[in-house]
């Protein structure tokens, strides 16, 4: 069965992005060199499922960093055709989460890193995410695009660590409770 995986940084109030999508203040406090564990953790992931929004603001950052397959879910996208430095790295599809992860399971996926705020609210929402990592930027942007929020019902999580970095950050685990 494949299982779905958050890794993700958000401000002390919990945005994920400005109302913009401009992730800047993200990108001023990535600067510190500090191992964050991203490395662990997408070593054991098989694709990344992603939104439009996130997929722009990574595409807008200039090269690729991705090295995993990415399949972004937008009824928008899934009209036109995937940009062809991308092509052997990127899928667009208007499924839902619960096709795109039978899909993607067919395929021979195990994990699927699950990035984006209304992705993984949409996942969080079906049961599709085992288990999440969240680290707090030391920052209060006031405004933004939060990473939870709006949920239909409750979801409970057993957290797991936390540990924090020199340069202020914040880094909690957490599985989601079934």
């Amino acid at each position: 069965m494949i299982t779905g995986h958050v890794f993700i940084a958000t401000s002390l109030d919990g945005f994920i992005a400005r109302e913009s999508g401009d992730i800047d203040w993200l990108l001023k406090h990535d600067q510190a060199g500090e191992d964050h564990g991203y490395d662990d953790f997408i070593r054991d992931i098989d694709v990344i499922v992603m939104g439009r929004g996130t997929y722009e603001s990574v595409r807008s950052m200039g090269e690729w960093f991705y090295n995993r397959p990415v399949l972004v879910l937008s009824a928008q996208l899934a009209q036109q055709a995937v940009p062809s430095e991308l092509s052997d790295k990127v899928r667009f599809s208007d499924k839902s989460p619960e096709d795109a992860m039978a899909m993607l399971q067919s395929e021979g996926a195990r994990r699927a890193y699950v990035d984006g705020g209304r992705i993984i609210q949409s996942f969080l929402a079906l049961d599709l995410i085992d288990d999440m990592v969240i680290t707090r930027v030391p920052i209060l942007l006031g405004t933004g695009r939060p990473l939870f929020g709006g949920g239909q019902r409750d979801v409970e999580l057993w957290h797991k660590s936390t540990r924090s970095f020199p340069s202020g950050l914040v880094q909690s685990r957490y599985e989601v409770i079934r």
